[in-house]
This record gives structure tokens, C-alpha cells and sequence, in this order.
């Protein structure tokens, strides 16, 4: 059985949809949510950017899958795929 895989969210302080992803995130059964605050640190804003080729936040990481913003992690959760891919269950 495989572990958890880790969950990276990128985000600000005030933010209503990361606050939402992050509830949902945590209904779903995510105890830790890495969260790197890119109004903070204007290197982690670029980091994100790099890696998505979005500025707006949340942007979120389950393992090494790029899930995009609440909108996407909604998405994700409504076609039932969010809990498979928060379980570490691939394919």
C-alpha cells in the first residue's frame, strides 16, 4: 500500500480560494497541506509561475501532479477523482 502522496498549495494570506481548497482538502482527509506563501516571498511567486505558467493562487501539487487552481481541485473532487489521487493510487 502506498503512502500519502505530500500536497503543495501555493497561496496568499487572504485569499478566499485557497482558504475553499484548502476546506476541501482537508474534508477529503489531507491532515498537511505545505503551504508556500508566494505574497511573502516574491521568489516562491516566480517558482509558481515557472512551474504552472499561472500568476493567480491557489495553485496546488498532489505528489507529482500539477492540479491547478480551486476551480480544477473542484472539478477533480466532482468526477471522483480527487480521493483516488489523494490515496497515492495510480493509473
Amino acid at each position: 500500500m502506498s503512502s500519502a502522496p505530500r500536497v503543495v498549495m501555493y497561496s496568499t494570506a487572504i485569499c478566499p480560494y485557497c482558504l475553499r481548497a484548502e476546506r476541501l482538502l482537508h474534508n477529503r482527509g489531507v491532515a498537511g497541506i505545505e503551504k508556500i506563501r508566494v505574497d511573502l516571498d516574491p521568489r516562491r511567486r516566480a517558482e509558481m509561475m515557472e512551474k504552472t505558467s499561472r500568476r493567480t493562487v491557489p495553485q496546488i501539487f498532489i505528489g507529482d501532479t500539477y492540479v491547478g487552481g480551486c476551480d480544477e481541485l473542484v472539478a477533480l473532487d466532482q468526477a471522483g477523482k480527487l480521493l483516488p489521487l489523494l490515496s497515492g493510487e495510480t493509473g
